[in-house]
């Protein structure tokens, strides 16, 4: 990415930290309030930030093509398109502007709070994309994630997040149906594979009355239900590692990192390009501590931003090597000397796995 102007530097006591500014580098910046039947576009000025023009489109193919050509007329330079919802329904936008060749970036919408007195339109919504674009640094920039196998892993993910909500549901149901009748089978504990499997062989038996009947019938229909959703969980899994080590070889083989971590880890990096660091890869995963220094003292906080899928996958990895790996008890032992809690040291290893994931991403991952 070419540099217009200076970037701004700020003095910090342990060195400098360079910020390059969105207006650094863009003319003009392009935001997108994205619905189901229309697009709504507002055009600003990278420099002055006032508002040019803005127009709807439709979403069908005729509609972004128009966009397109409507971009292209009122946005002069380099111009980013900043999409609200460039996974959902602004996909087929992001698409047809990856393919004529233009920037793309995705932004959330603004908080509620952001938004208290000015009211809610498609084109207040569009011009608080271009600004939220232009209140980040280039560098903070998300680039929506990748096509192809990268979309088919998501949808994966998403199905499992699903199937397990579901098990859960059923056989939590079926733990209260064996605890609130005497059905022949002790339920004070949580239930193994091996009952249920015992369960979902239960046949009517003769001696049972009408309400007995009813009750053993639902029991054998939701430890069927777990079963199943078992069986489609385990060939989830393994359609996961197959397309984890086809997008990113070796990766499963790194400490704790196994199909499901994996690829989330995968989902949430997408392809080179969108994280332009491990800094940034760790900011992204809210594993980078944030600064809240003040005055003499000089300390961070808990980043609770950034994709939290991707957190919760660092945090099984560090549970994992804490568990099995020698030489991450020994850290833990050592930092718990020094008076760190544990909850502070594995947030220290979230930011070590980030560290170390992010080459090996980068090396094997296009």
């Amino acid at each position: 990415m070419r540099q217009r102007g200076n970037r701004i530097r700020v003095r910090q006591p342990k060195g400098t930290i360079e910020v390059s500014s969105v207006a650094d580098h863009f003319d003009h910046v392009v935001g997108v309030d994205t619905h189901a039947g229309t697009h709504t576009y507002a055009v600003l000025d990278a420099g002055t930030g006032p508002r040019l023009v803005a127009a709807t489109f439709t979403t069908t193919a005729n509609g972004l093509s128009r966009a397109l050509a409507w971009i292209r007329r009122r946005a002069n330079g380099r111009v980013p398109v900043a999409i609200e919802g460039a996974s959902s329904y602004g996909s087929g936008l992001r698409r047809a502007l990856i393919a004529a060749g233009v920037d793309v970036c995705d932004v959330r919408p603004p908080k509620r709070a952001a938004r208290a007195g000015r009211g809610k339109s498609d084109e207040i919504g569009a011009v608080a994309a271009v600004r939220t674009a232009l209140a980040s640094d280039v560098e903070r920039l998300t680039t929506p994630r990748s096509d192809g196998l990268r979309s088919a892993l998501g949808a994966l993910l998403v199905e499992r997040r699903a199937m397990d909500g579901r098990r859960t549901a059923e056989r939590n149901a079926l733990t209260a149906l064996l605890r609130g009748f005497d059905l022949g089978m002790d339920a004070r504990k949580p239930l193994t594979d091996i009952q249920v499997r015992e369960v979902a062989g239960w046949r009517q038996r003769a001696a049972d009355d009408a309400a007995m009947i009813t009750i053993r019938q639902e029991a054998r229909r939701l430890a069927v239900s777990v079963q199943a959703l078992t069986l489609e969980l385990a060939e989830n899994h393994t359609a996961l590692a197959s397309l984890v080590e086809q997008l990113a070889p070796g990766l499963q083989q790194l400490l704790g990192v196994g199909a499901v971590t994996g690829a989330i880890v995968v989902a949430a990096y997408s392809h080179q390009g969108r994280v332009r660091s491990e800094a940034a890869f760790a900011a992204l995963a809210g594993a980078s501590p944030l600064e809240a220094s003040s005055g003499n003292a000089t300390r961070h906080r808990l980043n609770r931003h950034g994709d939290r899928q991707l957190n919760r996958a660092l945090d099984v990895i560090a549970r994992d090597r804490l568990s099995c790996d020698a030489t991450t008890r020994d850290y833990l032992a050592r930092r718990l000397g020094e008076g760190k809690s544990k909850r502070e040291v594995r947030r220290s290893l979230k930011r070590y796995i980030a560290r170390q994931m992010f080459p090996h991403l980068s090396a094997v991952m296009s």
